[in-house]
């Protein structure tokens, strides 16, 4: 599956990117992505979190090591896929 990037051409592979992962509030939902992120790239992984004003919603940055653009893809399309997930920037 292609999402018709541009992060070949923008990104010097391997390097560290950061996702953003937006979701509902959840006490699992940290657990999720960094389950999601052995999965697609074993490490160890130590995401920040941080808690919208009114409570009702968690943004979870997490730093991965990605190989291609391929990899890049790969895992926000597995990010978007955990449930409660809202967004993956």
């Amino acid at each position: 599956m292609s999402l018709n990037t541009k992060f070949d051409e923008l990104l010097d592979f391997p390097c560290l990117f950061n996702f953003k992962v937006i979701g509902n509030t959840d006490p699992k939902l940290e657990d999720n992505i960094v389950a999601v992120a052995q999965k697609h790239v074993s490490g160890n992984y130590a995401p920040t979190s941080k808690k919208s004003s009114k409570g009702t919603y968690n943004s979870v940055t997490i730093k991965v090591k990605v190989q291609d653009k391929d990899q890049v893809e790969g895992l926000y399309v597995a990010f978007g896929a955990i449930p409660g997930v809202i967004r993956v920037l």
